[in-house]
């Protein structure tokens, strides 16, 4: 849908959303009309580098060819069931992943934090079920984050962030502990705990990369106690750190996993993966879903999914990363660039804020984000180019000294 189809101008638009919508996003002040590959445009057709990738979701491009085919095709096929039936891309989806990670059972939801919901319900019904009813207290990292539900925005182990400010107590049985702590971690599990539940990559936290020997010694530790290792691969998953997920960076498999966000192309999806022990903590009525395994988003996801392997997109992240990396660290004022295949991270000293480069980015045209007062993080689609990177470079530097 574009302006010149309906009648409108940029302004109507932004009028309708102030009167409309209940806002809980700091808008960036323009409009995306259209978008391809690296670029989103405007209504004017202004190009916008986007190394935001939809929050890592548009990992082989936005709008690519063959996954905007594998939409329009299932579209004129079957939009929606239930999930009583059999359908075609939930059974080829299912085994494609599953398949390629390594894993032995599929879950479908429709987004990263209800498919961590069902990775910490699962991994409670397991505890409980098979050690007793005290058996499902799962220790998270602080500095996490998880999701904006009930369950998941209690597993973020940030007490002061805004998603828990204002909803009275969180869900019960959850720990918090140190990430990259081994002892920390050791120290925060009780005989009642079944789980721990870390990201690889620390996102919204700073983005931090787990050691391997953190992992590993994670890893262990479950195996030695009869706990279960989740892993949150919301974001680094699907060839965005190097690796088709982040754990094979380590050598190391969970018992749950989560995904969403590049799993789609763009269409919402998410699930977990399991082991087949682990998976049967879900019977009938046990969870359920709507939209979970909508045949339109498991089209794309197949489709995506292809394009990420055929491709070696999760060679060209580890390439592209390490490259853009080392440019990263000739920036004015930097403290430290941090970072795993495509998810990266620059820390700044205390005269430069993150969210006024990312402002400055903005004005030029270079979309990024921030966490933190002096943190600006990077997830572009993983088709990056050294252009892409050189171009994105030249517009972090022009900004910070326009700053300094």
């Amino acid at each position: 849908m574009r302006l010149a189809d309906i009648g409108l101008t940029a302004q109507d638009i932004k009028d309708k959303v102030n009167k409309y919508m209940i806002e809980t996003y700091e808008r960036f002040d323009f409009l995306a009309e259209t978008a391809k590959d690296m670029y989103i445009y405007d209504e004017n057709g202004t190009p916008y580098l986007d190394f935001y990738a939809g929050i890592a979701v548009n990992a082989a491009g936005s709008c690519n060819d063959k996954v905007v085919a594998a939409v329009k095709d299932q579209v004129g096929d079957i939009m929606h069931t239930f999930n009583y039936p059999y359908t075609i891309p939930q059974a080829l989806l299912a085994e494609k992943v599953c398949t390629t990670i390594g894993m032995a059972k599929i879950f479908y939801q429709n987004s990263g934090t209800e498919a961590n919901e069902a990775m910490i319900k699962m991994a409670r019904k397991y505890g409980v079920e098979k050690y007793g009813p005290h058996k499902y207290n799962i220790v998270t990292a602080a500095m996490s984050f998880h999701g904006r539900t009930f369950g998941a925005m209690s597993a973020t182990g940030q007490p002061d962030n805004a998603c828990q400010i204002g909803f009275g107590d969180m869900t019960p049985g959850f720990s918090y502990a140190d990430f990259n702590d081994l002892q920390s971690f050791k120290d925060a599990c009780t005989d009642n705990t079944i789980a721990i539940m870390i990201e690889p990559v620390q996102g919204e936290g700073g983005v931090h990369p787990a050691t391997q020997e953190f992992m590993q010694g994670l890893r262990d530790y479950c195996d030695e106690k009869g706990m279960l290792l989740l892993l949150d691969e919301v974001q680094t998953g699907w060839c965005r750190t190097g690796a088709v997920m982040s754990y094979m960076n380590y050598g190391i498999k969970p018992d749950i996993v989560s995904m969403a966000k590049a799993l789609g192309g763009g269409m919402p999806i998410g699930a977990i993966c399991a082991t087949e022990e682990v998976a049967k903590s879900f019977s009938a009525g046990s969870h359920g879903t709507t939209f979970g395994g909508h045949p339109v988003s498991c089209a794309a996801a197949l489709a995506e999914v292809n394009e990420l392997m055929d491709r070696d997109l999760a060679g060209n992240a580890k390439k592209m990363g390490a490259y853009f990396m080392e440019l990263l660290k000739k920036l004015p004022h930097v403290r430290e660039v941090r970072g795993q295949g495509l998810l990266v991270g620059v820390e700044f000293d205390d005269t430069i804020g993150g969210v006024d480069v990312k402002h400055e980015c903005l004005h030029r045209h270079l979309l990024i984000t921030a966490i933190g007062a002096h943190i600006i993080r990077m997830v572009p689609p993983l088709i990056l180019t050294e252009e892409d990177c050189d171009r994105a470079f030249a517009i972090i530097k022009e900004s910070v000294e326009a700053l300094a």
